[in-house]
């Protein structure tokens, strides 16, 4: 399968900004089973190229001097052939362990700890078809509602509320796989929209399966409680959505902020 990929961000000031610094996690992940065909990141300012600490290929973006708006275009060809099992070869060398500490997105109240210990049987070991079955009530327990949650919303909020999208799906499997001590990571991205009927910009996971032919990671959509394959490109993962945000970033001045994403995504 191969992707074409048209991701617009755009922000407008109602006052002038003097200085803008962002992280954009825009360049598709160098991994086994994606290969990029072609990829551009354009945006005025100055752009510098880094791999951060979970191996994301990154930008740094400094704008100086007065602006009043901000325009990212990422887009692209990527080639996507589907993990077998959902299976990702990982080549980063640090432990699995980094990815069962909690974060303030991912943080396990009682309501979560209660949940998790439900819906998942054993400390320390899951296998797919158990890890599967956790999303699936997932799915079942927080109703995908656009609009109902912002990029600040933990996992907490989404299971109080029952509503809440890709994110906060991502981040309740974070919160109950950390409970249980397995290893599990969020993963932002892209999917074709053609194969999920949700937007083509998605959150999702990656958490460590034993299998009886296998210990490693297996990447899950929560939201549609099944393995990820040829339909997903993988942008960013981290420990949550901050550290895999695909922009973020702060500015000096600039009053009210206007956002403006686009996002297209159709198989080639």
């Amino acid at each position: 399968m191969q992707l074409v990929i048209s991701h617009q961000t755009t922000y407008q000031y109602s006052l002038p900004s003097t200085y803008t610094i962002q992280q954009l996690r825009l360049t598709p992940r160098i991994e086994q089973h994606q290969q990029i065909i072609h990829w551009e990141v354009q945006t005025a300012g100055n752009k510098t190229a880094f791999i951060d600490a979970y191996g994301n290929q990154s930008h740094t973006l400094t704008i100086t001097g007065a602006h009043s708006a901000i325009s990212i275009l990422a887009q692209g060809i990527v080639d996507i052939s589907a993990p077998a099992y959902g299976r990702i070869s990982d080549a980063e060398n640090f432990s699995p362990l980094v990815f069962t500490v909690p974060t303030r997105l991912t943080e396990a109240s009682p309501a979560i700890m209660a949940f998790a210990h439900q819906a998942l049987p054993r400390n320390q070991s899951a296998t797919t078809t158990e890890l599967l079955d956790l999303a699936s009530k997932i799915q079942m327990t927080v109703a995908y509602r656009s609009g109902t949650t912002i990029v600040t919303s933990t996992a907490d909020d989404a299971l109080s509320m029952g509503l809440g999208v890709c994110q906060d799906h991502a981040h309740l499997f974070l919160a109950c796989c950390h409970v249980r001590g397995i290893p599990a990571r969020y993963v932002s991205g892209y999917i074709d929209p053609e194969t999920s009927g949700h937007a083509d910009s998605h959150a999702w996971v990656d958490v460590w399966a034993q299998d009886a032919d296998y210990d490693g990671w297996v990447s899950i959509d929560v939201t549609h409680a099944r393995l990820m394959d040829d339909t997903y490109c993988r942008l960013a993962i981290g420990r949550d959505y901050d550290s895999a945000a695909p922009v973020r970033g702060v500015r000096r001045g600039g009053g009210t902020e206007t956002l403006q994403v686009s996002v297209r995504v159709t198989p080639r």
